[in-house]
């Protein structure tokens, strides 16, 4: 048995976002419109700077990152101001991209609710010529979470002293999940969730990529919510460097590791952008 923390961070602001534009991922077709691959803005990066000091005291064990622009920046930030792994290397992962708008890219947003009215279906299931669908960017998901799973138990399931956690462990563990969900949607600390378990890791990504993973883990996976959290709340937008948790709970199957609880401690946390939102 293994169990590990997965804290999902979206990275920070870019022009394009100031303006409403559409930004997803590059793509190869020459029949296409290229992708839009933007730095971060001003903002951005202060943006970036608020997540890496409000996670700074987190002991991530492995960092993966979509190999876009802006979530390579704002991983950089993070990881410069956190205390334990400033030197840690990133994984650059394809399968965390931003889900791909095909002719819609740089376009402004108001566009694409344009295109899915002329189409009859609503914008959020609407996808544009040669842009991804919403399956096939969970299908994505779902290939990094078996990526993930298959080395995190490598690394620290069966060699990792003490793998086969105990049921008291188990228990404490437990309860100080279901305290830290108390406080969802009411601020909370950068450690919430984690007290017990001993493997980190963190994800930069994107804004629609986090919407549908969340939407897998909760809807698909049946991942076990925080009390009294409304659906609307763990679905709405993410903020740029947004944050949000979930705690996986890992066995052994003839197939390789396999999923056997999930919980999701809170979803699109920005407490740390109070500071600039006054400042603004």
């Amino acid at each position: 048995m293994l169990t590990l923390s997965l804290t999902l961070v979206r990275h920070g602001e870019t022009q394009y976002n100031r303006e409403k534009l559409l930004q997803g991922s590059r793509n190869s077709s020459r029949h296409i419109r290229q992708g839009v691959d933007s730095l971060l803005s001003e903002t951005g990066l202060q943006q970036a700077e608020a997540v890496g000091k409000y996670l700074r005291d987190i002991h991530f064990n492995n960092v993966y990152v979509s190999n876009l622009q802006r979530t390579i920046q704002t991983a950089e930030i993070i990881l410069q101001n956190n205390t334990h792994c400033p030197g840690t290397e990133m994984t650059l992962e394809p399968l965390l991209r931003e889900r791909g708008f095909g002719l819609a890219e740089g376009r402004p947003k108001e566009d694409l609710k344009t295109m899915a009215n002329a189409a009859g279906q609503s914008c959020r299931d609407y996808t544009p010529p040669g842009g991804e669908t919403v399956d096939q960017v969970k299908l994505r998901f779902k290939k990094f979470l078996k990526v993930l799973f298959k080395q995190m138990w490598d690394e620290y399931g069966s060699s990792r002293p003490g793998a086969s956690t105990e049921a008291s462990e188990v228990g404490m563990f437990e309860n100080d999940t279901a305290a830290a969900a108390s406080n969802f949607g009411l601020g909370g600390f950068a450690d919430d969730g984690l007290q017990g378990v001993p493997v980190h890791v963190l994800v930069v990504s994107h804004g629609a990529y986090i919407r549908l993973a969340i939407k897998h883990l909760i809807e698909d996976l049946k991942c076990s919510l925080p009390a009294g959290v409304k659906t609307s709340q763990l679905f709405s937008p993410c903020p740029n460097t947004g944050v949000s948790r979930f705690i996986f709970t890992l066995t052994w199957s003839e197939s390789g590791p396999v999923l056997s609880v999930a919980r999701c401690v809170f979803t699109n946390r920005k407490d740390h952008l109070e500071h600039l939102t006054t400042a603004e």
